[in-house]
């Protein structure tokens, strides 16, 4: 018996990476799903992949008729919608202040934000007429502690994520309703490529490369996997979580948690070294 048995969910961004990964492991878990992504031919192919509980609808997250529309097919084809998984992203302009472009600044907000409310708002209406459901934001922890992505406009969309949850799940938890978000760490995806300026298919090939990069960023020593997010948002979508709302999981290995227990050791040896030498 699967974690997701009878669930009907909806997953944005799940052409690759995170998304990807979560709709393989909802599938395995006994869930239907409706995945979208901007890319259709590799949308189509996971949805050939996973069989008839999977369908692929080609969605832009940031225009709302879209959304509204993806929602809306869920509930058409499987009757229901238990939970929505808000995952599409995207990197977002680098640089300090001075040079931000307003315009790709308003564009990593639609994205990175404006998606994020445009689905809570469509799936609100049909969960409330059930009673149930369970929102599920990807968040970040450059969402809480700045320094965690090479660009702030991330930083600050992923803020704003968190703090939108929360606020929602004020709300929508007086309708049965929970809201709550992840927030990973360092996960070998190929987002980061994308944010250096490569492109796509060029950005899918990194993963490899962010493993061995991050495998000793945090105390965990290996860095973070798609799995490790999509198996939080099976435990956030199932019955399992009934009593948890408003929160953001993060899932980091612990890098946000402190300086790792070698680095801080080392420095205090280099302490005592220096103060042996010094005579004090």
């Amino acid at each position: 018996m699967g974690r997701l048995d009878g669930k009907v969910a909806v997953i944005t961004g799940a052409t690759s990476g995170i998304g990807l990964r979560t709709a393989e492991i909802f599938v395995e878990e006994g869930a239907k799903i409706v995945v979208a992504g901007r890319r259709a031919p590799e949308g189509e192919a996971l949805a050939k992949n996973l069989g008839a509980n999977c369908i692929f609808r080609q969605t832009d997250v940031t225009e709302e008729d879209q959304m509204r529309a993806l929602i809306g097919h869920a509930v058409d084809t499987f009757g229901r919608i238990d939970c929505l998984f808000n995952n599409a992203g995207g990197p977002a302009q680098t640089g300090g202040i001075e040079g931000l472009d307003v315009a790709r600044f308003d564009a990593a907000m639609a994205t990175l934000l404006r998606s994020v409310m445009l689905g809570m708002k469509h799936a609100a209406p049909h969960m409330r007429k059930q009673g149930s459901g369970s929102i599920i934001n990807n968040g970040s922890i450059a969402g809480t502690l700045a320094g965690f992505s090479s660009s702030v406009v991330y930083g600050a969309a992923k803020a704003a994520v968190i703090h939108l949850t929360k606020c929602v799940a004020m709300e929508l938890g007086e309708s049965g309703i929970r809201v709550n978000s992840i927030s990973p760490g360092a996960i070998a995806t190929g987002i980061f490529g994308k944010a250096l300026g490569l492109s796509v298919e060029a950005a899918e090939k990194t993963p490899a490369v962010m493993r061995e990069i991050y495998k000793t960023q945090q105390p965990i020593q290996r860095a973070g996997l798609p799995e490790d997010i999509a198996y939080a948002a099976v435990f956030l979508a199932s019955d399992e979580s009934s009593f948890v709302n408003g929160h953001d999981l993060v899932i980091d290995g612990a890098i946000t948690g402190g300086r790792n227990w070698t680095g801080q050791q080392q420095g205090l040896a280099a302490m005592r070294k220096a103060f042996d030498q010094g005579k004090v």
